[in-house]
């Protein structure tokens, strides 16, 4: 069983010591660090295969349909016949367009998406590498995916890739600040920014101690890589197809590849903070942490079927008037139960019953705004006078 859970840091070990037999250790580890490189490129590629399948067939589920099923069983080989219909698409751009920026958009966009995986840890020594501060590095490359979306829409020279480049960045940066805020918290817990350290050092996983942190870290999540219901930038009612509209063929994959990337890797890094990682019983590490991170997507996913589209204001009031705040207050909440306790056991005795009084207030609050916004829309309606939108 030992050899089952280790499976694959044994044979990583096995292969470089054969290879130190003939080689020296530089040549062995840059060989190593490429058989690591492209293994995390295959399994980016095929997660991304199978979530496009997933998805199509969870939202169908919920709204009553088959979904795939026409390519392979089940139809499990439709995602590579769209990737084939990709590939065969003409490549057009724009003559008014800046070329270069154009086409270096969709390379950007996909370098941050795939430099997380380099930290995001699998299992018991299973990533790439162990960087002291894994989770800042991974904060730092979201700003470079504002840029790409900053690139594509100003150089289509169109006006609706523009205003969808330009709500990309608000929400974005909107939504990183209460994402932040709820990551301190988990850092304050356990005292490292390492990834791995994180998983170590949660016995307890923090869901349990932190509920509203994690719900906050969600809805951010969601936000970040633009799923429904803040999927503005890409408000089909509204700006067409929002920053990447010019984008055709193999262009557009990588745009769409890189959002379903992303959708692993925060649903990875919400299976670190707050599931646990890697732990489990009986199943190997990297089963439990396949499972929790596939959990966290099919939530996401529910969320695109059920949820209705958010306009721009009331996603932008969402994170500045509710995540923030209650991020802040999870914060105040942490800092001072770990000042006064130092067993978790007691943190979660203390930590969960004040998480629910936080939650039931938040819920509280929201629903009072609510009945007084119906009754001004009521008096106004009444009076005659046109309605604020």
């Amino acid at each position: 069983m030992e050899f089952i859970n280790n499976i694959f840091t044994n044979l990583m070990d096995w292969l470089g010591n054969w290879l130190l037999t003939f080689l020296p250790y530089w040549l062995m580890r840059l060989i190593i660090d490429f058989i690591v490189i492209v293994a995390i490129l295959g399994f980016a590629v095929v997660a991304v295969l199978f979530l496009t399948w997933m998805e199509r067939k969870v939202v169908a589920r919920i709204a009553d349909r088959i979904g795939p099923n026409r390519w392979g069983p089940f139809g499990l080989f439709q995602p590579f016949a769209d990737a084939i219909k990709m590939l065969i698409k003409e490549d057009i751009v724009p003559a008014k367009a800046d070329r270069w920026l154009f086409n270096l958009a969709p390379v950007v966009i996909m370098i941050p998406a795939l430099l997380i995986y380099a930290v995001i840890p699998f299992g018991d020594g299973m990533y790439a590498t162990d960087l002291n501060i894994g989770i800042l590095y991974m904060v730092a490359l979201g700003s470079i995916t504002m840029l790409a979306m900053l690139m594509a829409g100003w150089s289509s020279d169109n006006k609706y890739a523009l205003l969808g480049a330009f709500r990309s960045v608000a929400q974005l940066v909107s939504y990183e600040v209460p994402m932040v805020l709820v990551i301190v918290s988990v850092v304050m817990l356990t005292g490292s920014l390492s990834m791995v350290k994180i998983v170590e050092n949660q016995n307890i996983p923090y869901i349990l101690l932190m509920p509203v942190a994690f719900v906050v870290y969600l809805c951010c999540a969601a936000a970040e890589v633009g799923r429904s219901p803040f999927d503005l930038l890409e408000a089909d009612s509204e700006i067409v197809a929002g920053y990447f509209i010019e984008y055709s063929g193999m262009k557009f994959a990588m745009f769409f590849l890189a959002e379903y990337i992303n959708l692993f890797a925060v649903s990875a890094i919400c299976t670190t903070l707050f599931l646990g990682g890697w732990k489990g019983p009986i199943l190997p590490p990297y089963i439990w942490f396949l499972i929790k991170c596939f959990a966290v997507i099919f939530v996401l996913m529910w969320f695109r079927g059920t949820w209705p589209r958010f306009r721009i204001d009331q996603m932008l009031d969402f994170a500045w008037k509710v995540l923030v705040p209650l991020a802040l207050l999870n914060i105040f909440v942490v800092g001072v139960v770990t000042k006064v306790v130092t067993n978790e056991w007691i943190w979660l005795a203390v930590m969960l019953p004040l998480n629910v009084v936080i939650a039931i207030a938040a819920l509280s609050l929201l629903g009072q705004a609510q009945q007084r916004r119906v009754v001004e829309a009521r008096e106004i309606a009444a009076r005659g006078w046109p309605q604020r939108t």
